[in-house]
């Protein structure tokens, strides 16, 4: 709750950044971009402040960081201060997504790691879906900046929380001698760039996230423009779809306890492809229905491919591949995010949806041709 509600707020609001600066909307966009950005390339610096100082202050001093820029951030009163505002809050947020699921393969048993993997992203969809859901209506009674300061507030709440509850680690061996105790940063993130299984798990991350949150941030767009005209407050309740995530999220870990992860990876890349063909057809009931199929198959596959780049990584590289994993996530997020704007400005709705199926076809092509044999978790007797 505390990183992916402030992470994503700016999405509910998106239409209002856009006319209030008087940018366009792939510009607007960049205020996610922005701190996506900023969170992919802090993963892997967070990693080696982890390996150093432990999982939880890591994860601490990033969160409470990230709550004082996010207050700070709708203060801006331009688009450039408030987008470096919003790159900083990235570096703090990514404390989190860069040590979590390392802390989580390290304290949790092997046999129950996919499960619990599940039961994390499930909360991220939560955190996802609470800052979208605050910021939204908040705006629509005021403005953009208050339904921000909204969320802020509650990731603030999120953040003592965490503090308080967060179990102590006790599976975690710092590693502040690196150079007399095994391989430095460079080596050990060598090791998971060279190994095509982490390769195409990152690759998942990259095509996946990037068509996701295109989709999410695009979305608003086309259905606040003809022939739909609809309402900001009734753009911003589409994303209870999220909840489709909260639900898929669990279950898919269960799963691949079951029966793999790459049977459930490539359903769940195909679940998002049958969500985006419905969103071809020019009607909101089709879209809605379409925009949860498709969030299902997202976090699904993500559930998969995040939780399967530590587990397939040599022990002493777990952090690094989870940190690589996430560099490619957000990195997908940043580029997508901002770049298929461009392609719906010029090309139209249509135009749009084919390109991110494209994106799910190559993930699953790449996933179908590499990851058989992959090392990682496997189905319980």
């Amino acid at each position: 709750m505390a990183t992916f509600a402030q992470l994503y707020s700016p999405q509910a609001v998106l239409p209002m950044i856009a006319a209030d600066l008087g940018v366009a909307p792939a510009t607007a966009a960049l205020s996610v971009s922005a701190c996506t950005l900023g969170l992919a390339a802090a993963v892997i610096p967070w990693s080696m402040v982890a390996d150093r100082v432990g999982r939880v202050p890591a994860m601490a001093l990033g969160i409470l960081a990230a709550t004082l820029l996010g207050v700070a951030a709708p203060f801006a009163g331009d688009i450039a201060l408030f987008l470096v505002v919003r790159l900083l809050e990235g570096i703090a947020l990514g404390a989190v997504p860069a040590v979590a699921l390392a802390y989580l393969s390290e304290e949790v048993d092997a046999g129950h790691a996919a499960a619990a993997a599940g039961s994390y992203v499930a909360g991220t969809t939560v955190g996802g879906l609470a800052g979208r859901l605050v910021a939204g209506p908040v705006a629509d009674l005021t403005e953009w900046r208050a339904g921000l300061w909204g969320v802020a507030g509650l990731c603030a709440a999120s953040a003592v929380l965490f503090l308080w509850l967060v179990p102590r680690a006790r599976g975690f061996v710092p590693h502040r001698h690196l150079a007399q105790r095994g391989p430095g940063i460079a080596a050990r993130l060598a090791v998971n760039l060279r190994s095509r299984v982490q390769l195409v798990l990152y690759a998942q991350a990259f095509l996946l996230m990037g068509g996701f949150v295109a989709v999410y941030n695009y979305l608003g767009f086309h259905l606040t423009a003809p022939p739909f005209v609809l309402p900001a407050w009734v753009v911003t309740l589409l994303f209870l779809a999220y909840l489709a995530g909260t639900l898929v999220s669990p279950w898919a870990g269960t799963l691949v306890s079951r029966h793999g992860p790459l049977p459930v990876l490539l359903a769940s890349v195909g679940c998002s492809v049958f969500g985006l063909i419905l969103m071809f057809v020019p009607l909101v009931p089709a879209l809605l229905v379409g925009l949860v199929v498709f969030t299902a198959g997202f976090f699904g596959a993500h559930t998969v491919a995040s939780g399967w780049a530590p587990s397939a990584a040599r022990p002493d590289t777990r952090a690094q591949a989870s940190s690589l994993y996430y560099l490619a996530y957000y990195g997908g997020s940043s580029v997508f995010g901002w770049a298929l704007g461009w392609l719906f400005a010029d090309a139209g709705w249509a135009v749009f949806v084919a390109a991110v199926i494209a994106m799910c076809a190559v993930a699953g092509v790449l996933a179908t041709l590499t990851l058989r044999r992959a090392p990682g978790p496997r189905p319980r007797a």
